[in-house]
């Protein structure tokens, strides 16, 4: 049996995140938290919980994506980011802030599955 990858799960959309949840389990992926703004995702992080991939999202409320990434690899560089948004517009950002990859929403579970395993292994 494959080894459960650990996500930490950033994204404003309660729907999605339970989508994810339900799904992502059946390919060793697990969803061991969830943040609904980059705000709370900097607090779960800076209150230790361990994570192999945080997937985030830009366009929330409090606080965006790249302000929650940059935040977050200040103070744990090692943290891995893979971006998941619908904002295009916000890739070089993301990147040029510390994200391991960026997937345009909305994307094929296979895709971001295979990203998540990817960026888990790195």
């Amino acid at each position: 049996m494959k080894e459960l990858i650990r996500v930490l799960f950033v994204d404003d959309d309660v729907a999605l995140q339970n989508v994810y949840k339900a799904i992502f389990p059946i390919n060793s992926i697990d969803i061991i938290g969830q943040a609904f703004d980059g705000a709370e995702a900097v607090k779960t992080v800076e209150k230790g919980a361990e994570f192999d991939v945080i997937v985030m999202d830009q366009r929330m409320p409090v606080m965006d994506g790249v302000t929650a990434t940059k935040k977050i690899l200040e103070k744990n560089g090692d943290i891995r980011i893979l971006f998941l948004s619908a904002d295009e517009g916000s890739r070089d950002a993301a990147l040029a802030a510390g994200a391991r990859s960026f997937l345009i929403k909305p994307v094929k579970l296979d895709v971001l599955m295979g990203e998540i395993s990817k960026i888990a292994a790195s």
